[in-house]
């Protein structure tokens, strides 16, 4: 079968393969298109080694990638990251340090020849399944694929120092979700630590969720150093209506904060604070709004090392996902191969809870979740009710088989769908390798079907040399989004080291504040602190901005010069030096309160005239930016609107279109109907010509000799049959010639609509979608400066 790739490049549509007839073994001419939005609902994968799964997974990320939809995998074993071997020119070179060298030494061949072989068993693969060189090379070139391996520098790093930032105000106002999130992220930590008692009851777990609820409601953020101090001296002095001391003594405290201090103080440890921080945006958009595959390679590290970061990630994507707009169609996914452990039925592990909370809320947001697995076993029988489509291979065991047919009845009635049990048995029986039995809610009946060679090279799992390989020519690109561990993380200037020459508290006038963060010698600064609102309804913009900047106090002015961005909030300063401290000189007119009000005033003016905030604005979508949101995370945000618009305006063209093609179709019908009669009209006057000659002939020849009359009138019939004979030969080419031009304009209507879809997709380019920027400027009455005081820096 010549499978045209028109049939299955279509907007919104997952090209998986062909139907299969079991029975005869035998593939069919039907292809199965996957409608995208059904994956809202989530799917799940089945089936034992060899059944084809990992193959059927990375089909349909490729189709996702080709649409503009991006993805984040979580990766136990190695194989997704296959998904960088695209060689769409199947060279036998390109291939060659990729194959596998034990096999090709087993069938007999050398290397080189191994790979030529195997490069054009890649191109028939493909070919014989209707994609050429071009659709490789597009994926290729348009897919933007990256390897991240937390905790090892073989593919980019990741670093958690982001992982304790506050979630989003979403996440936030919802106190269940809140809870949740808290909980997850206080269990991964302490799992770090060597501690996995239940994550609800250990002295431990409350203290540090404590911790965190006191700091991320007040939307703080922590970093791991600011962590430690917290257990040391905790923010408050009860935990629930018990005293502090006598629930977590000072002793415990300490221990707790020394093994999260001997982790990150470990040579090993020091990797997992570089990379990038765990924004999900960049990981699943590049700064053109173009998508990501973004694939979380986690095969070195140790079980509670995977369980830490895997939780941590589930728990940022979650955040990302609160923070979206609703959506009925697919907005991105994510995909988690081996998911053994992490969903389990009975136990509850860090990943569980926010896995679950994908699964249930997700398709509100558009994200779509694929597990995949050897064993149906493996998973939560209440996760597997909340997924709407099934894809199963050969399983193991009949236990297998039974445990899977529970989960689909429970699938279906917890989704208001059907299910025939005795017809699912039969179709699950004996299924070869890569043929899959597709139960999809959203469909009248099940589906068997052969999965459809994929794009990339499945070399099996790649090494840590082979990611490094891989990785290495993308890497600069991640190094400008890394962050290193801070060597100041409270975010203040240094004092430098600066001779002591007055050891002794210099004494303020009366309302001069003072704060103090550090100990040892003391020198001056000016901190100031405003917040800023912006409102401006056209644009929906309604917030603040906070502004908390020091400026080094000098003997004869302020250094304004010098002038840097204060991380630490207020109520975390002191208010008291520490004890045995010195300090630096203090200039005269930095201990007079008059010139602390003149800084606000010229400052409250400075603001006024300065601070603006600048949006984007996306005319086509009719969309704004957000305040603080830079143009690629603008783009990258309404990337998918911009897929829905444009798909609206593509489905809008093809059924104006279609329309118009019908009635086309409909004089064609008719003109080749006109054409058929022409034809046998005009073989009717061919006979009837014939006729009349012959019997001219024959009554020359039989009758008599002379020229009678009847004779005459014979001949005279004949010229008329041999008319009419030509007559219908001309009224045949008409007819043609009319089916023809129909045809014609059939053809050029079509192309037609091929160019115009090829404009909408042009113009609705999330990279190249025209923005206007729009600049809002404060009022005065919503300008508050709130601390103007003195800050003595220690050492």
């Amino acid at each position: 079968m010549n499978i045209e790739q028109s049939a299955f490049q279509k907007l919104g549509s997952f090209y998986l393969g062909r139907e299969y007839d079991q029975p005869k073994k035998a593939l069919r001419d039907d292809l199965v298109l996957y409608d995208s939005k059904d994956l809202v609902t989530h799917g799940v994968v089945l089936g034992m080694t060899g059944s084809g799964k990992t193959g059927l997974c990375l089909s349909l990320l490729e189709e996702a990638a080709m649409d503009n939809i991006p993805a984040i995998v979580i990766d136990p074993k190695g194989d997704i990251a296959n998904l960088m071997l695209t060689f769409p020119d199947f060279k036998g070179s390109d291939f060659r340090p990729w194959i596998n060298e034990s096999d090709a030494q087993n069938k007999g061949l050398s290397p080189d020849d191994y790979a030529e072989k195997t490069a054009k068993m890649w191109q028939k693969g493909t070919s014989d399944w209707g994609q050429n060189s071009d659709r490789v090379r597009f994926f290729k070139e348009n897919v933007d694929v990256n390897i991240f391996t937390p905790g090892s520098k073989a593919g980019v790093p990741v670093s958690i120092l982001g992982s304790l930032a506050a979630p989003p105000f979403e996440v936030l106002d919802d106190s269940e979700l809140l809870g949740d999130y808290i909980e997850s992220s206080v269990s991964s930590l302490l799992s770090l630590v060597g501690i996995n008692e239940d994550s609800i009851q250990s002295p431990e777990a409350v203290l540090l969720g404590s911790i965190f609820n006191h700091h991320w409601q007040a939307g703080e953020s922590l970093t791991m150093e600011g962590l430690i101090r917290t257990i040391q001296k905790p923010p408050f002095g009860k935990v629930g209506v018990i005293d502090l001391e006598s629930y977590y003594p000072a002793k415990k405290r300490q221990d707790l904060a020394i093994r999260f201090n001997n982790l990150i103080a470990s040579p090993g440890f020091s990797t997992w604070m570089q990379g990038p921080d765990l924004d999900i945006q960049k990981f699943l958009y590049q700064d053109n709004g173009k998508a990501r595959i973004s694939i979380f390679s986690i095969a070195h590290l140790s079980d509670s090392e995977r369980m830490f970061f895997v939780s941590i990630l589930l728990n940022k994507m979650l955040a990302w996902m609160r923070t979206q707009s609703g959506t009925t169609s697919l907005r991105a996914m994510l995909y988690m191969d081996e998911i053994y452990g992490y969903l389990p039925p009975s136990a509850n592990p860090p990943s569980k809870k926010p896995m679950m909370t994908i699964l249930k809320q997700g398709r509100a947001f558009g994200l779509g979740a694929l597990l995949a697995t050897q064993n149906p076993v493996d998973l939560d029988y209440k996760a597997l009710s909340n997924i709407g489509t099934w894809w199963l291979g050969r399983l193991q065991t009949e236990r297998d088989k039974m445990r899977v047919l529970d989960g689909l009845e429970g699938a279906a009635a917890s989704q208001d769908g059907g299910f025939d049990r005795q017809q699912m048995e039969q179709l699950l029986a004996g299924l070869d390798s890569r043929v899959f039995l597709m139960n999809n809610v959203h469909d009248s009946a099940p589906t068997v079907f052969h999965v459809r060679w994929v794009m990339n090279y499945m070399r099996g799992p790649l090494t840590r040399s082979q990611i490094k390989s891989l990785m290495d020519p993308k890497r600069a690109a991640w190094t400008n989004e890394s962050t290193t561990a801070p060597s100041n993380p409270m975010g203040l200037p240094s004092s430098g080291n600066r001779v002591v020459k007055n050891a002794t508290r210099p004494s303020l006038g009366n309302g001069v504040s003072e704060w103090f963060d550090g100990d040892g010698q003391y020198s001056p600064h000016l901190i100031r602190q405003a917040r800023i609102y912006f409102h401006n309804t056209k644009s929906g913009v309604d917030g603040s901005r906070m502004l908390r900047l020091v400026n080094p106090i000098k003997e004869s002015a302020i250094d304004w010069n010098e002038m840097v961005n204060c991380d630490t909030a207020l109520s975390h300063l002191a208010t008291e030096p520490e004890s045995g401290s010195a300090f630096e000189p203090l200039a005269g007119y930095a201990m007079n309160q008059a010139n602390y009000k003149s800084v606000e005033k010229d400052w409250q003016d400075q603001i006024y005239r300065n601070e603006r905030v600048h949006v984007f604005h996306a005319p086509l979508v009719k969309e704004y930016s957000k305040m603080g949101e830079g143009e690629g995370e603008f783009r990258a945000r309404i990337a998918h609107q911009a897929r829905e618009v444009r798909d609206s305006a593509i489905e809008k063209l093809r059924d104006k279109m279609q329309s118009k093609l019908r009635t086309k179709e409909s004089q064609l019908t008719r003109a080749l109907a006109a054409v058929d009669r022409e034809k046998s009209q005009a073989q009717s006057a061919k006979i009837d010509a014939g006729a009349s000659i012959l019997n001219t002939i024959f009554g020359v020849l039989l009758g008599s000799k002379k020229l009678s009359s009847t004779n005459i009138r014979r001949g005279s019939s004949f010229a008329r049959s041999a008319g009419r004979a030509a007559q219908q030969h001309r009224d045949i080419e008409v007819a043609e010639a009319k089916a023809d031009d129909i045809q014609a304009i059939m053809h050029e209507m079509q192309t037609e609509l091929a160019d115009d879809i090829d404009a909408l997709e042009e113009k609705f380019d999330p990279s190249a979608l025209e923005l206007e920027t729009l600049s809002i400027k404060p009022y005065k009455k919503d300008i508050s400066i709130e601390a103007v005081g003195l800050l003595w820096l220690g050492e």
